[in-house]
């Protein structure tokens, strides 16, 4: 479904990412040096969140009222919201995510599934939950059956393994991407009619906007789109050395004020 609203003279749309390009793990916390720069670019450009979450859920919520920005593509490109009106959204086709359950059931050394509704739909939990406790100490998942994930409402799916599996996933399906997290410990699952660089196009359609008049960070293969289709592509310092490659500039790490040095590089804003 895609909502079609022409607006004029818009301003220039910053993307930004959330996990590690906004958004540092390693205390939760959006830098400061961040937050200070998305203020002062909010008057002279539209300030746009690209990100594999659902900015609308319980779990993102609290970010998303924090950084406010002036539209979300979600869930890699199958959901994108400005303000409160969804412009465009799309579900996973029910007979590809059967598929994908029986041939996830067959690996035991890999997980996949999705989230829907405070509920964890996933083939063999037991990984994600090994996955969540290496990672954050605990899994306070409720987990469910998945094959009543194609009765409900899907728009990504997600793998949780190496990126071996990932790979295999890839060619077995090449209807989807299985873009790999930076950690390189699961993947995001996306039909590839949705990208977040299919996003960025979408909303440069609905503000009336070229697309060299865009900048994007990011950090992780579900970003490469994004960063290669931008006006201006740029790769947290941080970031997977595929995406760094890709972009047209290299910036800081994330935690090293990347977000703010990147924009003074590029006159976005002044010191």
């Amino acid at each position: 479904m895609e909502k079609r609203q022409v607006r004029k003279n818009m301003k220039p749309i910053v993307s930004f990412d959330v996990d590690m390009t906004l958004l540092d793990h390693k205390d939760w916390t959006i830098p400061d040096s961040a937050m200070e720069t998305l203020e002062r670019l909010r008057e002279n450009y539209t300030i746009v969140l690209a990100t594999g979450r659902d900015m609308d859920s319980s779990f993102s919520v609290v970010l998303k009222e924090q950084i406010r920005p002036d539209a979300i593509i979600h869930l890699n490109g199958t959901k994108i919201t400005v303000g409160d009106t969804i412009i465009y959204e799309h579900l996973f086709d029910k007979e590809l995510m059967r598929q994908i359950i029986a041939y996830a059931q067959e690996d035991a050394a890999c997980s996949v599934g999705a989230s829907v509704g405070g509920y964890d739909y996933y083939v063999h939990p037991e990984v994600v939950n090994r996955h969540d406790t290496d990672l954050w100490g605990e899994c306070g998942r409720r987990f469910a059956d998945p094959w009543k994930l194609p009765d409900l409402d899907v728009r990504t799916m997600a793998y949780i393994g190496d990126e071996k599996g990932a790979k295999a996933m890839g060619a077995r399906f090449p209807e989807v991407n299985v873009h790999m997290f930076a950690e390189k410990r699961g993947a995001d699952v996306v039909e590839k009619t949705a990208s977040k660089a299919m996003g960025l196009i979408r909303l440069c359609d609905y503000f009336n906007i070229p697309l060299s008049s865009t900048v994007a960070f990011g950090d992780s293969m579900n970003d490469y789109d994004i960063v290669k289709t931008a006006g201006i592509g740029i790769a947290m310092g941080n970031a997977m050395e595929e995406l760094k490659e890709a972009a047209d500039y290299v910036t800081d790490a994330v935690d090293s004020d990347g977000i703010r040095n990147a924009c003074i590089h590029f006159g976005l804003i002044r010191l």
